[in-house]
């Protein structure tokens, strides 16, 4: 069976999926039907799986653990809290700040239960990227873990609520639980159209900005990830049954690929997401993918390539992995295959998803079969997402032509929180521009490039006009341009190219390293250098061209 004629049975008179029109956002599209207008009803409804809530939700490395009955009593008793003690109304934000933990879920489920909206922090930040995240969102309280909070040179000026014990805060979450249990979930109103989050990307200023995800937004992630499912399903019957182990759950939760995909998905479909702490460790991983039966593997590039060419990876028990997925970046063709020789008893051994924060995370996928024929290809649009590829002025280029991604569908954001411009400049009737680049063949989508000046590390975004703007401030530091260089692991590294006005003192590029890294994450720290006295080459109109910096292409404008 091709994927069209999955799709079709899918979606068609009789399927599974029932796909109806409705106006969103002002504009019409088709949705899938579904009976639930919020993530509080989703919540609600998982209730019933295990038969009586019993089943297991989540399990941290560390031992902690609840069923799904469990996170339904934690979420009314954090909504009650937020509501009854710190007066939180529906729409008022409450920004989260913190590593992979309880407290992080605990505080997302009774956020959103009570009809706020979860501002869902980059873990990575620092002082003055936290302060920034918080004057944006404005929230009514901060809950954040000690690391973080500690982290701020400054009072908040919110409420805060401590996601672990170990923190001078005046209250915690477990406390709070504690406090408030036995309360009901909310019956407040809440539509389907509501804002339910705010997840951070970055645009050409910079600045991160505040992407809104809504509670549609969030229903349109699980219906396409349960359209792969019910795809393989159908086009290899047998292939994907018996899958009865945890699924490995080690992204970070500020990000779709934490929050989407696994913590929002599993109270959704039901399944068990054993959660790592820590930093990756690719041991332990393999150790606990033999202590639990692990099903499902997923993470970005770098995390795969540790786990294949572990050198102990055939000590380990390895044999109930079925599944390995993941997105951030197109898989190379030899990541692919060794993930195939590494784990051949997989049966469905490579699965890659291609969206962004701003489309929930996902609008296409790519099956082992279609890889295996297409390798450089992210997939085909899933049901209700539509893709097309336009030139700089919007108009729509032939099929093969390289030019703009552009996404249509529920699965895209309404815009950026307080940020119209960047709305107006991005989302156009309903088709969100991604900035990526590539093509359209025979209805397969082909990434040629992911935005021009974005760098992908061991799939974190990085912008490079924050550093460049950080080292422009230094005052030995002219002008500067930041780009990414290839890392077999990580993808790509950052590199920054840096002119001077004085010979360089001995230590400056020591010193340009604490600099950026005084503001900024230490993720966008470059990890190469090169000092250059010559003006870095600009077009016509003053913009650096990082493609002659990057040594891609001859530098052949006529200066006057």
């Amino acid at each position: 069976m091709t994927i069209a004629e999955a799709d079709a049975a899918l979606t068609g008179p009789g399927g599974f999926f029932e796909i109806v029109t409705e106006t969103v956002n002002g504009v019409e599209m088709g949705v899938v039907a579904g009976p639930h207008q919020s993530l509080r009803d989703l919540l609600a409804a998982s209730a019933n799986h295990g038969g009586d809530g019993s089943a297991r939700y989540y399990l941290f490395d560390d031992g902690r653990s609840a069923t799904f009955s469990e996170n339904i009593d934690h979420a009314a008793a954090v909504a009650a809290a937020l509501s009854q003690r710190y007066g939180v109304e529906p729409g008022d934000r409450v920004a989260l700040l913190g590593s992979n933990q309880p407290g992080w879920i605990q505080a997302f489920w009774g956020t959103v239960s009570a009809g706020a909206v979860a501002v869902a922090m980059n873990g990575w930040w620092k002082s003055d990227e936290i302060s920034y995240g918080l004057e944006l969102t404005g929230p009514k309280v901060l809950i954040a873990d000690r690391r973080r909070l500690e982290r701020l040179d400054h009072d908040p000026d919110v409420p805060v609520i401590a996601m672990d014990a170990d923190t001078n805060a005046t209250a915690t979450i477990s406390g709070l639980i504690g406090a408030y249990s036995g309360s009901p979930l909310p019956d407040c109103p809440i539509a389907v159209d509501d804002p339910a989050a705010i997840l951070f990307t970055s645009g050409t200023t910079g600045r991160p900005r505040g992407a809104i995800q809504t509670q549609r937004n969030f229903f349109a992630y699980l219906t396409c990830a349960f359209m792969i499912g019910a795809r393989q399903f159908l086009r290899f019957p047998g292939e994907t049954m018996g899958v009865g182990g945890p699924t490995l759950a080690c992204s970070p939760l500020f990000h779709v690929s934490g929050l989407h995909a696994c913590a929002v998905m599993a109270v959704g479909a039901g399944f068990n997401h054993l959660w790592t702490t820590g930093r990756y460790d690719a041991e332990k991983i393999l150790r606990l993918t033999e202590e639990h039966g692990i099903a499902r593997w997923s993470g970005v590039t770098t995390q795969v390539w540790r786990l294949i060419e572990h050198p102990r990876l055939g000590e380990y028990d390895t044999s109930s992995v079925v599944s390995i997925g993941g997105g951030g970046s197109v898989w190379s063709p030899e990541l692919q295959e060794t993930c195939r020789t590494a784990l051949p008893h997989a049966r469905i051994s490579v699965t890659i998803g291609y969206g962004l924060t701003e489309s929930s995370g996902l609008a296409t996928s790519a099956a082992d079969d279609v890889l295996k024929a297409h390798p450089d290809s992210v997939g085909y649009p899933l049901p209700t997402v539509n893709v097309r590829i336009t030139d700089d002025s919007g108009r729509e280029l032939p099929e093969g032509e390289v030019g703009n991604i552009c996404l249509f569908g529920p699965m895209v954001t309404p815009g950026y929180w307080n940020d119209p411009d960047a709305t107006a400049a991005t989302i156009r009737d309903g088709w969100l521009r991604t900035g990526d680049y590539g093509y359209v063949r025979d209805g397969l989508l082909f990434l040629v490039s992911r935005r021009s000046d974005l760098i992908i590390r061991g799939g974190e975004n990085i912008y490079p006009t924050e550093i460049e703007q950080r080292l422009d401030a230094h005052p030995a530091v002219a002008e500067s341009a930041v780009i990414g260089v290839e890392h077999r692991e990580l993808g790509q590294e950052v590199k920054a190219v840096v002119v001077i006005d004085e010979p360089p003192a001995e230590d400056l590029i020591s010193e340009l390293e604490s600099w950026v890294a005084g503001t900024l994450a230490d993720i966008k720290v470059p990890a190469h250098w090169e000092l250059r006295t010559e003006p870095l080459p600009r077009n016509a109109t003053g913009k650096i061209l990082k493609q002659v910096v990057q040594g891609d292409a001859d530098y052949d404008f006529i200066e006057e």
